[in-house]
């Protein structure tokens, strides 16, 4: 009897701990299905598009603030995207990615992301999967981004990037993008 208790047991702690992973999931662009105006990443990100963000480490301190500017190109379905970041410490970046769209489905590469991006959207939602060679001091780190963009209408779009190394939240990113006229 006791060895059908300890599997009613067992069993029961397994069935709590696959439940509280599937509650942590987090949201899929499905979810947005529904939600307008309509995202698609060639339309907005063609032309010149300004934004504005911030990094916050893992307790939510601003870290650092920043500004981008985003000359954008597509030749088909494929698509350059050339970012120019100012920090405000004074600092300056720049990345070029390389994006390929497939109906709803996008694939990007950049000279400091890891392997390809991975991007679905859906109703007013973009959901990018990548990890980033971040520098920082005399180190290189390979950061996991969970980036979620939401067109707002059709000139701006939000975005909130989580960033997590060994499956913990080492910081995020917000971003207000504004495209110009």
């Amino acid at each position: 009897m006791k060895y059908f208790a300890k599997i009613q047991v067992w069993s029961l702690a397994c069935m709590l701990g696959l439940g509280l992973l599937a509650g942590c999931a987090g949201p899929t662009p499905a979810d947005y299905a529904n939600q307008t105006p309509k995202f698609d990443l060639k339309q907005y990100f063609n032309g010149k598009v300004d934004a504005v963000g911030m990094v916050q480490d893992r307790s939510g301190k601003v870290i650092k603030r920043f500004s981008v500017l985003l000359d954008c190109k597509w030749d088909g379905n494929n698509g350059t995207l050339n970012e120019y970041f100012e920090y405000s410490d004074g600092t300056k970046q720049t990345r070029v990615w390389h994006i390929v769209k497939d109906g709803d489905h996008y694939v990007g590469t950049a000279a400091d992301v890891v392997g390809k991006a991975l991007g679905e959207a859906s109703g007013n939602a973009l959901h990018w999967s990548y990890t980033l060679a971040l520098p920082v001091d005399d180190s290189v780190y390979n950061i996991q981004f969970n980036d979620w963009m939401f067109q707002m209408d059709d000139k701006t779009m939000l975005n909130r990037a989580v960033m997590s190394k060994f499956g913990f939240k080492v910081g995020e990113i917000f971003l207000s993008f504004h495209k110009r006229d």
